[in-house]
Protein backbone atom coordinates (compact mmCIF):
# COMPACT_ATOMS: atom_id res chain seq x y z
CA UNK A 1 0.00 0.00 0.00
CA UNK A 2 1.50 3.28 -0.62
CA UNK A 3 -0.18 5.10 2.20
CA UNK A 4 0.98 5.83 5.47
CA UNK A 5 -0.77 4.41 8.41
CA UNK A 6 -0.84 6.22 11.07
CA UNK A 7 -0.82 5.25 14.87
CA UNK A 8 -4.70 6.11 15.37
CA UNK A 9 -5.89 3.85 11.98
CA UNK A 10 -3.70 1.15 13.73
CA UNK A 11 -5.19 1.33 16.87
CA UNK A 12 -8.55 1.39 14.99
CA UNK A 13 -7.78 -1.71 12.83
CA UNK A 14 -6.35 -3.86 16.34
CA UNK A 15 -9.24 -2.84 18.27
CA UNK A 16 -11.65 -4.16 15.33
CA UNK A 17 -9.79 -7.37 15.10
CA UNK A 18 -9.70 -8.08 18.31
CA UNK A 19 -13.28 -6.67 18.98
CA UNK A 20 -14.20 -9.63 16.58
CA UNK A 21 -13.28 -12.59 19.39
CA UNK A 22 -15.35 -12.28 22.34
CA UNK A 23 -13.41 -14.75 24.15
CA UNK A 24 -9.87 -12.90 22.63
CA UNK A 25 -7.58 -13.45 20.17
CA UNK A 26 -3.75 -14.12 20.27
CA UNK A 27 -1.13 -11.85 18.72
CA UNK A 28 0.16 -14.55 15.53
CA UNK A 29 -3.98 -14.46 14.21
CA UNK A 30 -4.48 -10.56 15.20
CA UNK A 31 -0.78 -9.63 12.89
CA UNK A 32 -2.68 -12.80 9.99
CA UNK A 33 -6.01 -10.34 10.08
CA UNK A 34 -4.80 -6.97 10.08
CA UNK A 35 -2.07 -8.27 7.54
CA UNK A 36 -5.27 -9.16 5.35
CA UNK A 37 -5.60 -5.42 4.92
CA UNK A 38 -2.68 -3.79 5.70
CA UNK A 39 1.12 -4.51 4.90
CA UNK A 40 2.57 -4.63 8.63
CA UNK A 41 4.85 -6.19 10.65
CA UNK A 42 5.17 -7.90 13.94
CA UNK A 43 8.20 -5.49 15.17
CA UNK A 44 5.11 -2.53 14.68
CA UNK A 45 1.95 -4.52 15.70
CA UNK A 46 3.25 -5.50 19.01
CA UNK A 47 4.17 -2.08 20.55
CA UNK A 48 0.51 -1.18 19.35
CA UNK A 49 -1.36 -3.83 21.30
CA UNK A 50 1.21 -2.42 24.15
CA UNK A 51 0.13 0.67 23.98
CA UNK A 52 -3.95 -0.36 23.94
CA UNK A 53 -3.37 -2.46 26.91
CA UNK A 54 -1.40 0.71 29.08
CA UNK A 55 -4.43 2.83 27.73
CA UNK A 56 -6.60 0.20 28.93
CA UNK A 57 -8.05 -0.61 26.21
CA UNK A 58 -7.36 -4.40 25.85
CA UNK A 59 -7.01 -6.59 28.32
CA UNK A 60 -4.13 -9.68 28.54
CA UNK A 61 -4.21 -13.16 29.32
CA UNK A 62 -1.68 -16.53 28.94
CA UNK A 63 -3.38 -19.59 28.08
CA UNK A 64 -1.60 -23.09 28.21
CA UNK A 65 -1.74 -24.60 24.49
CA UNK A 66 0.20 -27.90 23.52
CA UNK A 67 2.28 -27.12 26.67
CA UNK A 68 3.17 -23.52 25.66
CA UNK A 69 1.66 -20.08 27.04
CA UNK A 70 -0.10 -18.52 24.41
CA UNK A 71 -0.90 -14.64 25.22
CA UNK A 72 -4.52 -13.52 24.44
CA UNK A 73 -5.62 -9.93 23.93
CA UNK A 74 -9.32 -9.33 24.66
CA UNK A 75 -10.98 -6.05 24.12
CA UNK A 76 -12.33 -3.88 27.42
CA UNK A 77 -15.36 -1.61 27.98
CA UNK A 78 -13.06 1.46 27.54
CA UNK A 79 -11.57 -0.49 24.23
CA UNK A 80 -15.15 -0.89 22.96
CA UNK A 81 -15.74 2.93 23.52
CA UNK A 82 -12.56 4.11 21.78
CA UNK A 83 -13.28 1.63 18.44
CA UNK A 84 -16.98 3.44 18.01
CA UNK A 85 -15.43 6.78 18.35
CA UNK A 86 -12.76 5.66 16.00
CA UNK A 87 -15.34 4.24 13.63
CA UNK A 88 -17.37 7.61 13.36
CA UNK A 89 -14.35 9.54 12.81
CA UNK A 90 -13.19 6.96 10.05
CA UNK A 91 -16.65 6.99 8.31
CA UNK A 92 -16.38 11.15 8.14
CA UNK A 93 -13.03 11.18 7.10
CA UNK A 94 -13.24 7.96 4.37
CA UNK A 95 -16.61 10.25 3.12
CA UNK A 96 -14.34 13.52 2.35
CA UNK A 97 -11.41 11.73 0.90
CA UNK A 98 -14.23 10.17 -1.41
CA UNK A 99 -15.94 13.27 -2.59
CA UNK A 100 -12.32 14.10 -3.09
CA UNK A 101 -11.56 11.49 -5.17
CA UNK A 102 -14.47 11.50 -7.40
CA UNK A 103 -14.56 15.22 -8.07
CA UNK A 104 -10.86 14.98 -9.19
CA UNK A 105 -10.49 15.80 -13.35
CA UNK A 106 -8.07 12.78 -14.63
Amino acid sequence: MVFNTGAALLDAIVLAVVSKDLEGTYGYKITQDVRAVIDISESTLYPVLRRLQKDECLEVYDQAIDGRNRRYYQITERGRVQLNLYRGEWGNYSQKISRIFEEAKV
